[in-house]
């Protein structure tokens, strides 16, 4: 079926400021078919089903949104924790703050040095586990990212790696437009975590294709930076083996508009996919999407989504999730939630929760839910002496306890916790 006549006007515009970086023969097949896939779809448009609570047109044209930079004096995440620290400025990979990229049981490269090879491991991932998922929803920025992002990182794991992997985005340019790709090879028994921080540029589109091996554990802890004024489309790609595991975690605070999409295989099985996010949201300029599709394809898996906002002075937050059942995928577990607590009448949550199942012994379930401060909480804590705005702030963090429960690294846990507490600090101030 041809494209709308206004989405392949749209689409054809953004390519033809686009160049198509150069690399050896399995890159270049593989930006090439993604750059089809792309006019095959069409860039997103306002009416199409799952864009339909997030206006895309600020990730679609040419020009980028001048976002200015934020003066962060918090100090970098997790300055105590000993991790392999890799710095992107702009969506620009710098040698120079990044750690020597050798670490025992991992093998680090940078996309652009992967790609100029003819040969290469990456070449049965790159593109292919967002190719993959095409067939049930379009994720066309995701395409995008494939045919022109020109750096990134191509991991390897294949043992149990000592210390977290932490990729750095910082951004200091107020037009910049940054692409990344990653490739995560997590081998048979291997695990690793790696951490991500940052807002990265003005506008951001980064993509990371995870393969999971049997017995293999991925863990993965995201802050998004505190510009205000940034704006990001992120997509993650996981496909599991029997008996693996997979867990993410995401924290935004501040942004313009941020929309994280996050697509799972279980094709092994007993295999474990934990999702899970919160986000804090102050003001009519922020917009913030969790849209997640996990399908489960073996038996005896488990997938857990959990999802929990706090949205106040007119802020949005979106949650889309599915879960898909295939026939035969017997003995799944799947459960998904996603609330919003709303600190006013002008904030709104929109969600689409879904399920979709074709196997008929599964425990699977959803719910979503809006609500205000508990009021009954809120006078138990006044009474007991606790001035009202950090009553609030202690029910906003009770509220968000069981998105951080996901995180499998209490110390990781604990100092997101504190930027939280900071975060409503500030703004109760």
């Amino acid at each position: 079926m041809a494209l709308p006549q206004i989405k392949a006007d749209a689409t054809e515009a953004r390519l033809a400021d686009l160049t198509v970086p150069e690399g050896g023969t399995w890159a270049a097949e593989a930006r090439s078919a993604a750059l089809a896939r792309v006019r095959d779809m069409g860039l997103p448009h306002a009416r199409d089903e799952y864009w339909k609570f997030t206006k895309p047109a600020s990730l679609v044209v040419a020009d980028v949104t001048p976002a200015a930079v934020f003066d962060n004096d918090e100090g970098p995440l997790w300055a105590d924790v000993d991790r392999l620290k890799v710095v992107f400025v702009d969506g620009v990979f710098d040698a120079e703050a990044s750690d020597d990229l050798a670490l025992e049981g991992l093998e680090i490269e940078r996309l652009a040095d992967a790609a100029s090879k003819d040969i290469h491991w990456a070449k049965d991932l790159y593109g292919q586990l967002e190719a993959n998922e095409h067939g049930y929803t379009p994720r066309p920025l995701a395409a995008l990212n494939t045919a022109f992002a020109s750096d990134g990182v191509v991991i390897r794991v294949t043992g149990k790696v000592s210390k977290p992997v932490n990729l750095i985005y910082l951004h200091q340019s107020e037009t910049s437009d940054a692409m990344l790709h990653h490739v995560v090879k997590v081998e048979e028994g291997a695990e690793m975590t790696l951490l991500e921080t940052g807002p990265a540029a003005a506008r951001f589109n980064k993509v990371m294709e995870v393969d999971v091996a049997d017995k293999a554990a991925f863990h993965h802890v995201r802050v998004q930076g505190r510009d205000h004024e940034r704006r990001a489309v992120t997509g993650i790609f996981a496909r599991l083996g029997t008996e693996s595991v997979f867990k993410s975690f995401t924290l935004t605070m501040n942004g313009t508009l941020t929309r994280n999409e996050c697509v799972i295989e279980l094709t092994g099985d007993d295999a474990q996919a934990h999702v899970a996010g919160a986000c804090v949201g102050d003001g009519d300029d922020f917009h913030h999407d969790d849209t997640v599709f996990i399908t489960h394809d073996a038996l005896n898996c488990e997938s857990r989504q959990v999802f929990k906002k706090v949205l106040r002075n007119g802020a949005t937050g979106v949650f889309q999730g599915k879960i898909l059942v295939k026939e035969g995928a017997q003995k799944t577990d799947g459960y998904q939630i996603s609330q919003s607590l709303l600190l006013d009448e002008d904030s709104q949550f929109l969600a689409k929760p879904e399920l979709e199942i074709y196997a008929d012994d599964v425990a699977c379930s959803h719910g979503s839910t809006s609500g205000a401060i508990d009021e009954e909480a809120l006078y138990y804590l006044r009474s007991r002496g606790v001035p009202h705005a950090q009553a609030t702030d202690l029910l906003v963090l009770a509220f968000l306890a069981e998105a951080l429960e996901e995180i499998a690294d209490d110390t990781l846990a604990e100092e997101i916790y504190a930027r939280l507490e900071g975060w409503l600090g500030r703004r109760a101030g």
